[in-house]
């Protein structure tokens, strides 16, 4: 199984949307979409009038905005995706954490309902997944997730894939909206690890968002004890495209 994390970008790209999916139609593996839309929901927050704010780059979530997060999550953004999959012939479903069998608590009183997932290690895996991928059907997993008394939580897109693929063993890619890290001269990077990420933003050649998304991939490296891609829908094609991250 491989999941895939869409970065929120790619819904406001249909054509690179398209693309995407066209390579997944074509590919024989088990494919999971695991995706956030903070643009979206950003969106859905001031139309109805509520100031949203972050800290440390997650969105506070108190329970009022929670109705607005969880539409533009788990249903504008999840539906979007759904819609250009059905456009380009696959069978998707949409589903939230919960229904992937990941458990969610909150991390902290401050952030509201942002939520942190639980994998656990000793519980079977849940056999939904495999049963509608068995079926031809394309699991779109939302970063909305759910606690053990019925609470909902925002949950982080690329934690919620790290645990999605950490409970399945699965590979994970990081799809975003460009080709690869690239190095000081606009090079793309094949390959990284701790030591050369390190290096490299000490040198302000990864830095800003793209630093957010290499530290994030070895963080993902580092949990699931196998190597993560960062890269463009390409990496579907060719997996030698992108970059990847080891510890």
């Amino acid at each position: 199984m491989k999941v895939i994390k869409l970065g929120g970008s790619l819904l406001e790209q249909p054509e690179d949307l398209n693309a995407l999916f066209q390579s997944l139609k074509q590919s024989e593996d088990e494919i999971v979409l695991v995706h956030g839309g903070g643009s979206l929901v950003q969106q859905w927050l001031s139309t109805a009038g509520l100031h949203s704010e972050k800290q440390s780059g997650l969105r506070v979530s108190p329970e009022p905005h929670m109705p607005y997060i969880v539409g533009g999550l788990a249903g504008a953004a999840n539906k979007i995706l759904m819609k250009q999959a059905i456009a380009s012939g696959l069978k998707p479903i949409g589903l939230t954490l919960y229904e992937a069998g990941v458990n969610c608590v909150r991390q902290s009183e401050s952030l509201g309902q942002v939520g942190l997932c639980q994998v656990s290690s000793t519980e079977p895996v849940p056999a939904l997944l495999a049963d509608l991928l068995m079926h031809g059907y394309l699991p779109i997993i939302s970063s909305i997730g759910f606690g053990e008394n019925g609470e909902w939580f925002n949950v982080n897109a690329d934690d919620a894939a790290v645990a999605v693929a950490a409970t399945y063993n699965a590979d994970l890619l990081l799809i975003t909206d460009v080709e690869a890290v690239l190095d000081g001269s606009g090079t793309p990077l094949s390959y990284l690890n701790s030591e050369s990420i390190q290096e490299l933003t000490q040198a302000g050649v990864i830095k800003d968002g793209m630093e957010v998304k290499v530290r994030g991939a070895l963080s993902a490296a580092k949990r699931l004890r196998r190597c993560v891609r960062i890269g463009s829908w390409n990496v579907m094609n060719n997996p030698f495209s992108g970059t990847q991250i080891s510890e």
